[in-house]
């Protein structure tokens, strides 16, 4: 029926102008003529100043006219300087896709709608997914392009500071506290602090790297990135068309070095955040930070963001009789370069992706490896088929694509990936044959949704095969399971058929301790249980506690690839920005709350 709608902007502009007057005139009746029974509104922060998703008309229709209250928004037409609107599939469905701007009373936003015709009412354009998100509060929208800043005084003022002496004096926080303190300085904390100092928020990053980038420079030596360079620009400063598909860790730990000197970040190396307290009366917290000379400073901010990562502990397994085996052991974290190890033998005990890796690098290099499978893996090859989630940002703007990735209500991305996932087993079928007759035990996923969904459940659990799994299957590479272990004894590990598997290193590939485990460590018992869990999915249908407020007034969480920390912080800092400037109250509660 789609393909008979011979104006699609019509179409499309003629629901958007209905939506608008039916949102206007608080109108339950024209509203709910514009909706599915079974569709979702996903608002980020626009309407509700919440990240959330609903799902079903009736859920819809109760919500929306009190938001549209409270946040008056208006203008929804389609924006001319977006994607046209077009005739798309998504999750396997085929709809009309339309990119939209509109304002509301604190600020702009623009949104996604697919429409769907509606069999019950001779085939009238209803939406199945409405996106409503916010990009900018009015009075204080970033100094980009022409509203850049001009710099007239720091080349005409002669006797002034010039822009290296205001640099250092910003850098130094001699006389001042940041509004917003960043543990961490991978891509998240660079991502949310660029984007907090566009909005005006004084921002400092601490990390207790000596250098910035040492997060990755200092990983293990022939770690790429294992997604494409389309996707995983930073906000403001897109890497060059001249850079390789795959990022060698290096380039990246470099680039992060440019970032921060391009974007005039502040950012303290060598700096570990001890501990903080959160004072209630004040809203502001105490926190703890030791300087590499050994100084301590005490510092004062109202917003502190831990961008460490998914997590930040390693974790090691009670293994007891490994403290019988004589050899060198060292978690994946710890683990550098295979030619270290070359004509040794090495057990690597776990097999994601840096257990994967770490046993291809040290096979590469001359070591005799055996993997050691804990539990079953996702194999996927990196290519096509780990890139296949990616596919929509190999045409189109970043902008457009970032837009479309957000809009995905959780249940519509569970059903793609689960397509996705089909298709990437049929790709690979002949590797996954002969992993499976090497004994190598293999799993796709709850319900087949793949590896994304892993990642965003558990962090890991997948492996995304340049070249190891097929190591494996030809024989270079030995694997057992971790279940066939009897023990280990100084020589190695002794297995439950009496033969004894001799090494010199133990890698153990065992990932790391849930975020909740530093949040205990950093701010007490008392945040931790009132935080409560961190990433993974909660009720709402959004990853819990992340990018958005949590229990915890002044405590906030970014973590994820460089995709999810471009996308996520922008929603971070404007909920920032919305705090500093009384658009919603400090506390941690939610909810509609607009004033101007």
């Amino acid at each position: 029926m789609l393909d008979k709608t011979e104006d699609i902007p019509l179409a499309t502009a003629h629901w958007l102008a209905q939506f608008d007057a039916a949102l206007r005139a608080s109108d339950g009746a024209a509203l709910a003529a514009l909706f599915l029974g079974d569709s979702y509104w996903r608002d980020v922060l626009a309407l509700s100043w919440r990240i959330q998703t609903l799902n079903g008309a009736a859920a819809i229709l109760q919500a929306l006219p009190a938001c549209a209250k409270a946040a008056a928004p208006s203008g929804f037409a389609i924006d001319p300087a977006r994607a046209a609107p077009r005739l798309i599939t998504r999750a396997g469905t085929s709809a009309i896709e339309a990119i939209f701007s509109f304002e509301t009373a604190a600020g702009r936003g623009s949104g996604i709608v697919r429409l769907l015709p509606d069999a019950d009412e001779g085939g009238r354009l209803k939406a199945w997914t409405l996106l409503t998100a916010l990009d900018e509060l009015k009075g204080f929208e970033e100094p980009l392009g022409a509203r850049r800043p001009r710099g007239q005084s720091y080349s005409r003022d002669f006797r002034g500071p010039n822009w290296l002496d205001l640099r250092k004096v910003s850098r130094d926080y001699a006389e001042r506290d940041p509004q917003v303190l960043v543990v961490g300085g991978g891509q998240a904390g660079l991502a949310i602090a660029a984007r907090l100092k566009q909005l005006q928020i004084d921002t400092l990053i601490v990390d207790r790297e000596a250098r910035i980038g040492d997060n990755w420079r200092k990983r293990y030596h022939a770690l790429t990135l294992h997604n494409q360079v389309q996707v995983n620009h930073m906000p403001y400063l897109p890497f060059p068309p001249t850079w390789p598909v795959y990022i060698p860790k290096d380039k990246l730990a470099n680039w992060f070095e440019a970032y921060v000197d391009a974007l005039e970040l502040n950012f303290w190396t060598g700096t570990a955040f001890e501990t903080a307290a959160y004072d209630e009366s004040d809203g502001r917290w105490t926190a703890t930070l030791r300087r590499a000379v050994g100084s301590t400073r005490i510092m004062h901010p109202r917003h502190i963001v831990m961008a460490t990562g998914v997590s930040g502990i390693p974790n090691l397994p009670d293994i007891p009789s490994l403290a019988n085996f004589k050899g060198q052991i060292l978690h994946s974290s710890q683990y550098d370069d295979g030619e270290t190890w070359k004509d040794k033998t090495a057990l690597v005990i776990g097999s994601g992706n840096s257990g994967h890796d770490i046993a291809q690098d040290l096979c590469s290099s001359g070591a005799e490896v055996t993997l050691v499978q804990r539990s079953p893996t996702l194999v996927t090859n990196i290519e096509p088929s780990a890139q296949l989630a990616y596919a929509a940002y190999n045409d189109g703007t970043l902008e457009d694509n970032d837009l479309i990735a957000t809009s995905m209500p959780l249940q519509l991305a569970r059903r793609s990936h689960q397509m996705l996932t089909a298709q990437s087993k049929a790709l690979d079928q002949d590797l996954l044959d002969g992993l499976e007759r090497i004994g190598f035990k293999l799993d796709f996923g709850e319900h087949g949704t793949g590896w994304q969904f892993k990642y965003l459940t558990r962090g890991g659990g997948y492996y995304f095969n340049v070249g190891c799994s097929d190591m494996l299957v030809g024989g270079a590479i030995k694997l057992i399971q971790f279940a066939d272990i009897d023990g280990f004894v100084a020589e190695g590990a002794r297995m439950q058929d009496g033969a004894t598997i001799k090494a010199d290193l133990i890698v153990l590939a065992t990932g790391y301790k849930r975020q909740e485990v530093l949040v205990e460590k950093l701010f007490g018992a008392g945040v931790a249980t009132r935080v409560g869990p961190i990433w993974g999915f909660g009720d709402g249908q959004e990853l819990r506690n992340m990018y958005t407020r949590t229990p915890q007034p002044g405590l906030w969480f970014i973590a994820g690839s460089l995709a999810q920390c471009r996308i996520n912080s922008k929603y971070l800092a404007l909920q920032i920005k919305a705090i500093e400037t009384g658009l919603l109250p400090r506390g941690a509660s939610g909810g509609v709350h607009h004033s101007v």
